[in-house]
């Protein structure tokens, strides 16, 4: 098996996201509690940051101070609700404390969804404020009685990325119809910064209505007392996974497996097996731990591993899944060693000590991912490393399951290249221009601000860059401000799953990168926000593919220093973006957009990939290499009409510049098809 971690992190440890205010609130939850007062609140920030606390500062607020009758918080799973349990706020400093009547938090009630939504009409004719209930029973209820009976209540909605504006979603459209009403407040949560199905959560006129409160992974790490580095990777292996499991599988570490879903490639279809053969691969079974269920495991030096499986039937699974909710043992490092899951443990799974979360198989959603990547990235004592790792089949000779291989290995390049996106500091880009100057809090590196060239500020409090590119355009609309202050990771997250962009960027020898960072990021941007003027469409692709592309740029410096002394690790991705701004004699969008964004993902997959394996997925790609799309075509002619307006010519088919060559062949495609049709 060949192992090479695709991204690496290294963090301050300030120490700064743990510590509360006099309120008793973390950073976050301040941030969030600021814009208490809106009615349509979207929270956005990573798991461990503290979203339920918020969520009960903010709906005391609203409850007692702002007028609103009912609090309901709906979660997607029932082991959520625990999160929205009693919290006794005012011994930290708060005004008022969060209490829940036990028969309203509908998560723990027995019966049917249909009589947990008549549960629901109760409490809305109680005396009572609160009531947890899963999403399921949320969506019965508003059929049941309607919008308006929710009038003048907060709906608060955990893990907001499983609503769609999809009309086959009926959370979301749900939701919608409460909007439309305006007369409920809601405050969305997620731990995700996108769908993971490229589906939108809200249609854009709902989403501009509501204000967005962001902290982002980067803030979150850097704030961490102990937890110092996070690795990601992808590995590759070939026969059965749990021969090969030992080999990324280190015991010493707390880890959370996933094995695949029964449906995936690299599933044996047999699970229980699947999980016995793990269990024989770590050493000899010692029976069953008699209190908890846990597996008894003895490891060759003699130490003996306790061994979760959730895996197993439902009698022994639940008391399993008990035990591990067992709130006396929640700082008990050596309670549990390992858990093997196939569909629990991801989403508010909470074990503190998970160093290592080991994915066997392709997830789907890049959802699911985040979320799984979020149960190792907790910040416990002693903890200073944690890692990610996706174990995947190599592809085989057989073609129908080389395509099927080929896939998700572009699935788990597309999770790789997002999740740098992610953990990445945020990105602010702003033109050169003369009146150009230093912004305060920035350090400009070495030599500080230089007036004569592109600059690049880095604030470590906030994890912000400042980076300026000649030529950028700035957006004339507060939608696409809004868009490139926070969304662009969406936009990288549909490039990323944007399966043409990736094969073609990965294998397409006769690639112009100029076809992927300004055709093809472009058609994504205008699907996916057509309300948007061209002008502005186009400040977005600039600054999705700017955030893009320097952060490739940034860690193919990265790389190079792993080898060298801890000190450079720890700020590789600012020293790399530095060093890439200085080593260039400009840093202006054109050049940006000549950089493949898949190139540093294809060198880290030339490493970790056997050489044969590689020459089938480039044989598979490039037999289905299509020509140009009229539409392709009319992107290319619209970029010429610009070209011949800088440079008083069209673009030449013969000239040796490649991306001129192709806007070329654009108009000359264009030319050949209006012929074609007027002689028809």
């Amino acid at each position: 098996m060949k192992n090479v971690p695709a991204v690496s992190v290294t963090y301050a440890q300030t120490g700064s996201s743990t510590q509360s205010n006099e309120l008793g609130m973390r950073p976050m939850q301040e941030r969030a509690y600021e814009k208490r007062g809106e009615q349509y609140l979207l929270i956005k920030s990573p798991p461990a940051s503290g979203k339920s606390r918020a969520l009960m500062f903010i709906g005391l607020d609203k409850l007692h101070n702002q007028g609103l009758r009912k609090a309901i918080i709906t979660v997607p799973e029932k082991s959520i609700g625990s999160s929205f349990a009693d919290e006794s706020l005012s011994k930290f400093g708060f005004w008022a404390d969060w209490h829940v009547e036990a028969k309203w938090n509908l998560c723990n009630a027995p019966g049917s969804e249909r009589s947990k939504a008549d549960s629901v009409g109760s409490f809305l004719n109680s005396a009572d404020q609160v009531l947890v209930c899963p999403h399921a029973t949320f969506r019965n209820a508003v059929e049941k009685f309607g919008v308006e009976a929710f009038d003048d209540c907060l709906v608060a909605v955990d893990e907001f990325h499983h609503v769609s504006a999809n009309p086959d979603n009926k959370l979301g459209a749900q939701l919608a119809e409460l909007i439309a009403r305006d007369k409920v407040h809601v405050v969305a949560m997620t731990g995700s910064y996108f769908r993971g199905d490229a589906e939108p959560v809200l249609l854009p006129h709902d989403e501009a209505r509501f204000e967005t409160v962001t902290y982002t992974y980067y803030e979150q790490l850097n704030g961490y007392t102990y937890l110092k580095t996070l690795d990601i990777g992808y590995y590759f292996y070939t026969g059965a996974y749990a021969d090969d499991i030992l080999k990324v599988l280190d015991p010493d570490e707390k880890t959370i497996i996933h094995i695949p879903s029964v449906n995936s490639r690299e599933s044996t279809k047999d699970k229980i097996r699947e999980v016995e053969h793990i269990i024989e691969e770590l050493g000899e079974w010692q029976g069953t731990d008699p209190a908890t269920g846990f597996q008894l495991v003895q490891r060759p030096d003699g130490r003996v591993l306790r061994i979760a499986d959730l895996v197993d039937d439902d009698a022994k699974r639940e008391r399993v899944s008990t035990a591990l909710k067992d709130p006396t043992q929640k700082d008990n490092r050596d309670y549990v060693d390992i858990i093997i899951a196939l569909g629990m443990a991801k989403e508010g799974f909470d074990w503190v000590w998970c160093e290592h979360a080991l994915t066997v198989g392709y997830r789907a959603s890049l959802t699911e991912i985040v979320q799984i990547i979020g149960r190792a990235t907790r910040d416990a004592k002693d903890k200073t490393r944690a890692r990610f790792t996706n174990l995947i089949a190599e592809p085989d000779a057989s073609e129908e399951s080389v395509t099927e291989a080929v896939n998700d290995t572009l699935k788990a390049i597309a999770a790789s290249l997002l999740m740098e996106q992610v953990l990445a500091p945020r990105f602010n880009f702003t033109p050169k221009a003369v009146a150009s100057g230093p912004q305060e809090g920035f350090d400009y590196g070495e030599g500080g601000y230089d007036p004569e060239k592109c600059n690049v500020g880095f604030n470590e409090e906030s994890g912000q860059f400042q980076i300026e590119i000649k030529g950028l355009a700035e957006p004339k609309s507060k939608e696409a401000e809004r868009i490139c202050q926070q969304d662009l990771n969406e936009v990288i997250a549909a490039f990323a799953q944007d399966k043409t962009a990736v094969e073609r960027g990965l294998f397409d020898e006769e690639l112009v990168p100029e076809e992927l960072t300004q055709v093809r990021m472009g058609k994504i941007i205008k699907d996916k926000w057509p309300t948007l003027d061209e002008d502005d469409q186009e400040v977005v692709r600039q600054h999705a593919i700017a955030a893009l592309n320097l952060t490739q740029k940034a860690k193919e410096v990265a790389l190079e220093h792993d080898t060298q002394e801890e000190q450079a690790a720890n700020t590789a991705l600012i020293d790399g973006v530095r060093k890439f701004a200085m080593d260039v004699r400009e840093l202006d969008i054109d050049l940006i957009d000549r950089i493949n964004p898949f190139s540093e993902a294809y060198a880290i997959l030339a490493k970790t990939m056997s050489e044969e394996s590689l020459k089938q997925v480039a044989a598979v790609i490039s037999a289905k290499k299509v020509q140009l799309t009229p539409e392709e075509a009319r992107d290319l002619a619209r970029r010429a009409v610009k070209f011949k307006q800088e440079r008083g010519r069209l673009p030449s088919i013969t000239s040796p510049d490649a991306w001129e060559k192709k806007m070329a062949e654009g108009v000359a495609f264009l030319a050949r098809m209006k012929a074609e049709a007027a002689n028809a």
